[in-house]
């Protein structure tokens, strides 16, 4: 096992630990409300962006990423689009932690691949063996459980799985600098943040001040790019299939704090729901773990 594929490993477990232990974080503010959360995240997130592309000497790879996206208007409107699809999957998470549907977001997570496969099945016309239709099946009983059975559609999980899956596929047909490309979503959501900000401002409406909420707000853009930096650090050590199975400590990470820590209902029906789902995930990974062995490029060198 070479150096560099154990720097993988580590990077996106880093990522996918970091991601799973954000509900403790917006905790930490929820004395804010979600959309004020989420234009600070916005532009603290920028900031911060900033600051890496500064330190880390990228500006050169950025400015040619900018020329690339200039002279491909279609590229550049994909990924303007994507800084808001992310946007929006902040947004629900935020808003679902600090309303206490923490078990949703993790439900959410968890579907995301399954959708994602999906997505690459419908835009990128990619082929799936039958243990991955098993697995999508399995998902799509474990919602309409839920809907039918409990009478909540699961309305969260699938804007949080949707709206990262979108994501994803914009960034696979999109090939820029990782960097520059999280660094240009955050100057083009930007304007938007602070127009609601000034809007919220105006109205009197604005909870930012010397508070505690506000102190760990101030760290939100930090909280956002470490995890995405480690995870592009990651992605581009491994195989996609391997970080598919390194993902699930993120919403597992989630769901136990739910149920654990936030205290939040979980009953038979739920139970019922989410064995379906981790059927479903296990389906998945042993379809992977069949497309490893098939692979002509080992992953161990």
């Amino acid at each position: 096992m070479n150096t560099e594929f154990k720097k993988g490993i580590v990077f996106a477990f880093g990522a996918y630990f970091l991601w799973g232990i954000l509900p403790i974080y917006w905790d930490l503010i929820s004395d804010i409300g979600a959309f004020e959360i989420l234009a600070f995240r916005i532009v603290f997130s920028l900031i911060f962006m900033l600051f890496m592309l500064t330190l880390s000497k990228n500006t050169a790879p950025f400015k040619r990423d900018v020329k690339q996206l200039i002279a491909n208007p279609i590229q550049l409107v994909a990924i303007i689009a994507a800084g808001y699809v992310i946007t929006i999957n902040w947004g629900t998470f935020i808003w679902a932690v600090t309303n206490g549907h923490v078990l949703q977001s993790s439900l959410g997570y968890y579907i995301n691949p399954l959708v994602s496969i999906l997505l690459a099945l419908i835009f990128l016309k990619e082929r799936f063996n039958k243990l991955e239709w098993v697995a999508i099946g399995l998902a799509v009983i474990g919602v309409l459980y839920m809907t039918i059975k409990i009478g909540v559609f699961p309305g969260i999980s699938l804007l949080l799985a949707g709206s990262f899956g979108v994501y994803g596929l914009i960034k696979k047909i999109v090939p820029i600098d990782a960097i520059s490309s999280i660094t240009i979503e955050c100057i083009v959501t930007a304007p938007a943040g602070l127009i609601y900000l000034w809007y919220i401002w105006h109205h009197g409406g604005l909870s930012f001040g010397l508070n505690s909420s506000s102190f760990w707000l101030i760290f939100s853009g930090a909280v956002t790019a470490i995890p995405l930096i480690l995870f592009s650090a990651g992605a581009r050590r491994i195989p996609l299939s391997l970080t598919g199975f390194i993902q699930y400590i993120g919403p597992t990470l989630m769901f136990v704090l739910g149920i654990f820590l936030f205290k939040e209902p979980f009953d038979m029906d739920q139970l019922i729901t989410f064995i379906f789902i981790w059927i479903g995930i296990i389906i998945y990974s042993i379809s992977q773990y069949f497309k490893i062995k098939k692979d002509k490029n080992p992953i161990i060198k």
